[in-house]
């Protein structure tokens, strides 16, 4: 497949943006007076919660899914993903006109399911366990002969979600500091490749639960240190780093945080009262490092992106569970 086999350039960042400019939002920037009033700094949310299918996913899928030609489409695209990567690929497959295979666990959320059926992808059920992802995946492949589309290992991908970055830089000028979220690293290294490129005096800050520490202990040893079994939360950042995401990482991000449960849901449900929107655990991550470590930010300008906005209503973090 024509995946480029370079890390994305600022030409490969603008050439996705120009790609996908005519299928995703482009989000609003939000600032909140009672926030930076409170952490005595100037943030500003670049709110990916207001994306097609309610995450910054959405723009990697749909630069994958349109940087491939008609003949490498002709069987369509697959994955294996049980949350927001599903729905993006599905519907961007859906706007290119092809079929997408989503192999997803088989306790995934209902909402996600729905979501990915509605927008026209075929799910294919398994164990939910990476290995059997994995190998459902394969099989899947095999049998249709469908481009895999990697959630965050692929650098169209990469490239899709710096475009976040790209437009935040664009529009809210001198930042000091853009922090991201990391996972499995996609948002993060394009959030970090973008800033380098358009923004290359503002430093950028990884913001990781420290129940699911790996990009932490990864980063700062220099060595790979994989996840396993992490409990947290916030469930879009359970991934290990990847391969391609990783040494993107390690040259271009200057810190990486950590912080508690009780910060995540703190920092959540200080958005959703004073900012009065919807955002998961995963986002509050971005915001809660900077209550949980001793971080210089006073009089600062920070650039916060705010990863998604899905969320079980009937279970919320903060919700007594029995």
């Amino acid at each position: 497949m024509s995946n480029s086999i370079q890390i994305p350039d600022n030409f490969a960042i603008c050439q996705a943006a120009d790609r996908i400019t005519n299928y995703i939002n482009k989000t609003p920037v939000f600032t909140n007076s009672a926030i930076n009033k409170i952490l005595d700094a100037n943030l500003f949310f670049k709110c990916e919660n207001f994306q097609k299918v309610g995450a910054f996913k959405f723009r990697g899928a749909t630069n994958a899914v349109f940087s491939l030609n008609d003949s490498e489409l002709e069987f369509g695209v697959a994955t294996h993903s049980s949350g927001n990567h599903a729905q993006a690929l599905a519907l961007a497959a859906k706007n290119r006109g092809i079929k997408a295979n989503i192999v997803m666990p088989e306790d995934s959320s209902k909402v996600k399911i729905a979501a990915v059926k509605e927008y026209g992808g075929n799910i294919i059920f398994c164990k939910p366990t990476l290995a059997a992802r994995e190998e459902t995946l394969k099989t899947v492949i095999q049998e249709t002969n469908s481009v895999e589309i990697h959630p965050y290992d692929n650098y169209k991908i990469i490239a899709g979600q710096a475009t976040a970055t790209k437009e935040l830089i664009e529009e809210i000028d001198n930042l000091d500091i853009i922090i991201a979220p990391v996972g499995g690293g996609g948002l993060l290294s394009g959030t970090a490749l973008a800033t380098h490129y358009f923004s290359p005096k503002t430093k950028v800050y990884a913001a990781e639960p420290i129940t699911a520490n790996d990009a932490f202990l990864s980063f700062y040893s220099k060595k790979f240190i994989p996840s396993i079994n992490p409990q947290t939360i916030a469930d879009g950042l359970r991934t290990s780093l990847g391969e391609l995401t990783y040494p993107i990482i390690l040259q271009h991000v200057h810190e990486v945080f950590t912080c508690s449960e009780q910060k995540i849901i703190e920092a959540m449900k200080l958005v959703w009262e004073r900012m009065k929107i919807i955002i998961e655990p995963s986002s509050a991550v971005a915001l809660a490092i900077l209550f949980e470590n001793n971080i210089d930010i006073k009089g600062k300008r920070i650039g916060i992106i705010i990863s998604g906005g899905n969320v079980d209503l009937m279970d919320l973090p903060w919700m007594n569970k029995k």
